[in-house]
């Protein structure tokens, strides 16, 4: 990412001026992630936070039956990691596609959003967004059928686009609905059928967003 525009990218996110967003730049550095990469691991030492800029990265815990359950799914602009200072990782954070991500050292960012009127402003409205956010998907979960919570996540992936690119794993849609693999299969095999999406060239298209928000019930 060039310096120009990593000081768009933060004076956007954080709704400051130039001046604030070199000041974020000098603690917020570039990391380019591959695609299923694991950026964390549960019960490791925390010391990090990350903003993503492009991509998106799942939050998945393990029980103590080893069963494996997604806790949350962060995309453009969202915040995550230690903050404000270190800590353990409750879950794991792994890289579902490839990602420009935005490391920076959790007390480092801690005492620059401390010693800057904008950039603490900046701070409170990204968390109290992410907070706004993460309260909606735990309303989809306890009001929404399976089926409905799946059509939900394909809504949220496409963000307000005819398109899901890259087309979403079947086993990715079931953790974030919080269902079976199986249910998610048969719900994007009923969206199909009907004409709603099909998959094409590794992407998934959406010919009737209206229908598939119609059935998140």
């Amino acid at each position: 990412m060039q310096v120009e525009e990593q000081v768009e990218v933060l004076a956007a996110v954080f709704r400051c001026d130039r001046k604030a967003a070199e000041l974020l730049r000098r603690v917020l550095v570039p990391q380019q992630v591959g695609a299923k990469q694991i950026l964390a691991r549960q019960g490791e030492a925390s010391h990090h936070c990350w903003l993503i800029v492009d991509g998106c990265v799942a939050v998945q815990t393990f029980g103590i039956d080893g069963q494996r359950q997604q806790l949350a799914r962060h995309g453009p602009g969202e915040f995550f990691g230690a903050y404000p200072a270190p800590t353990t990782h409750r879950a794991e954070i792994e890289v579902l596609v490839e990602s420009c991500l935005l490391r920076a050292e959790a007390q480092s960012l801690a005492a620059l959003v401390a010693g800057d009127a904008q950039i603490g402003a900046g701070m409170a409205w990204l968390l109290a967004r992410q907070l706004d956010r993460a309260l909606d998907r735990m309303a989809t979960r306890s009001t929404y059928s399976a089926a409905g919570r799946v059509y939900s996540e394909l809504l949220a992936l496409a963000d307000g686009r005819d398109h899901i690119v890259p087309a979403p794993q079947v086993t990715t849609l079931a953790l974030s609905a919080n269902t079976t693999r199986e249910t998610a299969s048969r719900a994007i095999a009923v969206l199909i059928r009907r004409g709603i999406v099909s998959r094409e060239d590794g992407q998934m298209q959406i010919h009737a967003p209206r229908m598939l928000a119609d059935m998140v019930v």
